[in-house]
């Protein structure tokens, strides 16, 4: 299937899916993927004016695995271990486009690279996922393994109504998943040189301080809350909110926004505004760090409002038979000892989480991700897909043993 992968990459990028739009790039999949088997379904989520299409397509294993009772000889079914590769349709916007050095939806080789907006996030990874699964399937006819793959095209917007939905629905249904490959571009300098077996919870809040606005010129019949709020957020900035572990880096509390004041040089604000946000590990919960926060507050006396948004809760898959599937291909495919890292920002690892015991992110280099001038470089196209069906191909031995 020489040049597969970069054709189905090309085929993919060409498509404006700029979120929450899908251009078509699931329909095309999908149409690959019933080709070998798979039963294809379309979610559709969100209001009108947002509209989310998710993919859920799923292959099961040919022959059901079966296993001798020991003591009355009667065959009974084992439970058919479930692979998900997951991904994204949907890009960031390309930004202007005069500093791209050619269209970012027009798929364009120089320099043994592939320029355009999703190349690298995601679209070379979910071109790697199906022609992986075509290469393996043609070896492999009869797998053990239930093969699936899980696409949105609302993860680089709210994610509201992507990949969370789907895994709400079958989790609404009782489907249970053993292992998760998502696509995220993972690698630093080389492909394989580092995969995500797990990321950092986020939890932003939005905190108003009041205070009592006046002329600036008389202070005593005011009540700056610049001024009371100082004491509380310098403090809030020392705290050790956990340790970490050998996972996860500490916890860490970080101030976004502050917003104060009328625009006038000599009015004192009646309020001050201050967005934060908390990125933590396994060692911490929302809640916890929710009350160690309000303390803090309490101890200033300060009159405030605060409102909470927990956008995604802290996952790990320890090492173990996905890490080391992965790690093992990667290796064989490239002699790289990949690391594991829980660095970054989110992903939708965090709902798939909740419904797979084993999820991991890896993918190509992210240097240029959301950048002008996104691009990959066209061997890795090939090379991550020989390392995710060698991957399959590790986890399908395993299968049958």
């Amino acid at each position: 299937m020489s040049g597969a992968t970069l054709d189905l990459a090309r085929q993919l990028i060409a498509r404006a899916s700029v979120t929450p739009a899908d251009t078509g790039c699931q329909e095309l999949i999908a149409k690959r993927l019933q080709a070998i088997g798979f039963h294809c379904e379309t979610i559709v989520s969100g209001p009108a004016d947002f509209s989310v299409t998710n993919l859920w397509a799923k292959r099961p294993a040919t022959p059901a695995k079966h296993a001798q009772d020991a003591t009355n000889s009667i065959a009974h079914e084992v439970k058919t271990k479930t692979l998900v590769f997951a991904g994204h349709t949907d890009v960031v916007p390309t930004g202007p486009l005069s500093e791209w050095d050619s269209a970012p939806f027009l798929p364009s080789q120089r320099d043994g690279k592939l320029f355009g907006r999703g190349s690298s996030d995601m679209k070379a990874s979910l071109a790697a996922f199906v022609v992986a699964i075509e290469e393996f399937l043609t070896t492999n006819p009869q797998p053990h393994l239930n093969l699936a793959m899980l696409l949105t095209s609302d993860e680089e917007g709210p994610a509201n109504d992507g990949t969370v939905v789907v895994c709400n629905t079958l989790q609404a249904r009782g489907e249970t998943l053993d292992y998760c490959i998502v696509g995220e571009p993972t690698s630093v300098e080389r492909t394989g040189d580092m995969i995500k077996n797990g990321r950092r919870g986020t939890m932003s809040g939005k905190l108003t301080i009041k205070g009592v606005q006046g002329h600036i010129a008389y202070p005593h019949l005011a009540k700056n809350p610049i001024h009371l709020a100082a004491p509380a957020l310098a403090e809030l900035v020392l705290v050790e909110w956990d340790k970490g572990n050998a996972f996860f880096p500490p916890t860490t509390w970080q101030i976004s926004n502050i917003h104060g004041g009328t625009g006038a040089g000599n009015v004192i604000p009646g309020a001050v505004i201050i967005d934060f946000n908390f990125r933590f590990s396994t060692e911490s919960a929302p809640e916890s760090l929710q009350t160690r926060l309000a303390r803090v507050l309490e101890k200033y006396e300060l009159e405030y409002d605060l409102t909470w948004t927990v956008g995604g809760l802290p996952f790990l898959t320890t090492p173990g038979t996905l890490v080391d599937a992965v790690q093992d291909a990667i290796k064989a495919e490239t002699g790289i000892v990949t690391q594991l890292s829980t660095t970054g920002g989110t992903s939708d690892g965090r709902f798939i989480s909740r419904i797979c015991p084993q999820v991991i992110e890896f993918g190509p280099p992210n240097a240029t991700i959301h950048k002008v001038n996104e691009y990959v470089k066209v061997a890795d196209i090939e090379l991550l897909k020989n390392i995710y069906r060698r991957a399959l191909e590790n986890l399908e031995r395993l299968a049958r043993t």
